[in-house]
């Protein structure tokens, strides 16, 4: 449930917006007085902000610059005052959206729906997402280095999630074992390319429904192994 702060000296009208949002699913706190409005604001986590402008203690403008310095939160103000200048100033401290009361209620859980939601993507665009390789049931997680078949995670060697892994990157393609341990142990084979062999027997022990019939990782009799996609 997201969580909004309305700092707001007009107690009716705070009212007002509290039910309305309630209503809409909000958690909702209010604060009527600037001070202990910024306060509650530096102090706790709120998903949206809607600050008025005219305030005793301290001013909607001097909170919203507050609150900008530190967070990235939606803040709608709300005012009486019609001039552009204050909508300008608002906006230039850092404010998402400006509007003019009297407003309609419902209008302000509207906006404030697309503001959360536009927030809610953008935050979440912006978190790194893990390199993952899926297909039929098994799941590679390059980045974490975990390996899942239908939701159980595999426990895999380090060798062998390397090798497990360079196979699913390059699927359908058939590598010989000289070329598989290049790659996975950085070194020529010397003649040990059954190190390669008994990796993927122990892989396909762990991955594969039924080892004499992999439906991942293929011998191609006389030449090496391949994904299958």
């Amino acid at each position: 449930m997201s969580r909004i702060l309305i700092i707001e000296d007009e107690v009716a009208i705070a009212d007002l917006e509290k039910d309305y949002l309630e209503m809409s699913g909000y958690d909702v706190v209010t604060e009527s007085e600037g001070d202990k409005g910024l306060e509650r604001a530096m102090g706790e986590d709120f998903d949206l902000y809607i600050l008025d402008l005219m305030l005793p203690g301290l001013d909607g403008f001097s909170i919203c610059k507050k609150i900008r310095e530190v967070k990235n939160t939606p803040i709608l103000m709300v005012s009486a005052k019609k001039d552009d200048i204050d909508k300008i100033r608002g906006l230039g401290l850092g404010a998402d959206d400006y509007m003019t009361k009297p407003f309609s209620p419902n209008e302000l859980v509207a906006r404030v729906k697309a503001h959360l939601t536009r927030y809610e993507r953008l935050v979440t665009a912006a978190q790194p997402q893990n390199d993952i390789i899926e297909i039929r049931g098994l799941k590679i997680d390059k980045t974490a280095r975990r390996v899942f078949l239908n939701n159980e995670e595999k426990q895999l060697t380090t060798k062998e999630f390397d090798l497990l892994t360079f196979l699913a990157s390059n699927p359908n393609r058939v590598f010989s074992k000289d070329e598989l341990f290049r790659n996975i142990w950085d070194m020529e084979s010397i003649g040990d390319i059954a190190t390669v062999t008994v990796h993927i027997k122990k892989i396909r022990e762990k991955i594969e429904y039924d080892t004499s019939n992999p439906q991942y990782i293929e011998t191609i009799w006389g030449v090496g192994y391949r994904f299958k996609v």
